[in-house]
């Protein structure tokens, strides 16, 4: 049976998770259109993401999902590395306060916790990897278990442990890339290599994403392979998203073609590879740009956590993460419902 028909969706479309940015109007719109929705909750405490799983629920009977960033124990607990000299030379600088927080995350067992006690109909991982047991478990509650693959071999590591499906995702995506292999980091993956490659070793039913933009994008992966299309960088303009407003005039001047279009895979911002618009931040700080060196995910996260959060207050898009993939080009200020309209009229 074909993913659309397993999870119950009208259009083979879904909705990113993008932590920070999505909320529950914004799945609960897509859901109820016909497509995935989605709530990118890694960053998300597990009281919060218990209420926002009741929300979505009292709301709609439509299918949604949930996305957790997998993290062991010790790296969201430790701090192993100190604020980087040119980061403390900036936050001084700018008379930046900087207070870095007991741990650097929060705890994936906790927030896994609460999709147990309160399931979801569809939740994905990222970042990582769980286990056969954790899978089988979330499965007998009713969840189907979507993984997170840069490279063909996670693809078929999450086949192996049994998940219903994974969400392939290619260089071309924003945001923060899903993959844990060194593989994945070293030699980067466009969407329709992985996708040819993830089906030459695995059969796994598979969401694509990277780059997606249009309803004729969705059906040039669909004939690739992939059954869904995953988009973020799609909806982050739209109504019913919650990044500020900063951030999305930067997007929209991208496409207007009143700022750089040019996006960068960077792990200044949180010690991980992602993509986002160029900035003065990335380019002030390229010298540093060396993951031997760097805080790693999510430690680097936490230290400049304060840097965005000044500049989001004084309306400065030079030191916000811009994540955005490399279809930002194509971003339209517009409401969910019209981009889904939009979309379904290109199928």
């Amino acid at each position: 049976m074909s993913l659309l028909n397993t999870l119950n969706l009208t259009y083979p479309i879904v909705q990113a998770p993008m932590a920070g940015a999505t909320t529950p109007e914004l799945a609960l719109t897509v859901s109820d259109f016909g497509g995935l929705g989605s709530l990118g909750a890694g960053t998300t405490s597990p009281e919060v993401l218990n209420e926002q799983i009741n929300t979505i629920k009292s709301r709609t009977d439509r299918p949604f999902m949930i996305n957790l960033m997998v993290l062991s124990e010790h790296e969201s607990n430790t701090f192993t590395s100190d604020i980087p000299a040119w980061l403390d030379e900036y936050y001084q600088k700018n008379q930046i306060d900087i207070s870095l927080p007991e741990r650097p995350a929060l705890r994936f067992a906790d927030q896994l916790q609460v999709l147990y006690d309160n399931p979801v109909p569809v939740a994905s991982f990222t970042f990582g990897i769980i286990s056969a047991e954790q899978v089988q478990r979330l499965q007998s509650l009713g969840t189907c278990v979507v993984g997170t693959a840069n490279h063909p071999h996670e693809a078929k590591a999450w086949a192996d442990i049994g998940a219903d499906a994974v969400c392939v995702q290619g260089v071309e995506a924003g945001g923060h890339r899903g993959g844990w292999l060194p593989q994945s980091a070293n030699d980067p993956m466009g969407l329709l290599t992985l996708i040819g490659q993830t089906r030459a070793c695995t059969d796994i039913p598979m969401i694509a994403a990277g780059g997606i933009m249009t309803g004729q994008d969705i059906k040039a992966v669909q004939a690739a392979g992939a059954e869904l299309a995953q988009m973020g960088t799609a909806f982050l303009t739209t109504d019913q998203c919650g990044i500020n407003d900063t951030y999305k005039q930067a997007l929209i001047d991208a496409s207007q073609g009143l700022r750089s279009t040019e996006t960068r895979l960077t792990r200044l911002f949180s010690g991980k590879l992602a993509r986002g618009l160029l900035n003065n931040y990335l380019r002030d700080f390229a010298q540093f740009e060396c993951a031997d060196t760097l805080p790693p995910y999510p430690q680097l996260n936490a230290m400049t956590k304060f840097m965005r959060a000044d500049a989001a207050k004084r309306l400065d898009a030079e030191h916000l993460s811009l994540w955005a993939g490399q279809g930002v080009t194509l971003v339209k200020n517009e409401s969910t419902d019209t981009l889904l309209t939009r979309l379904i009229k290109g199928l």
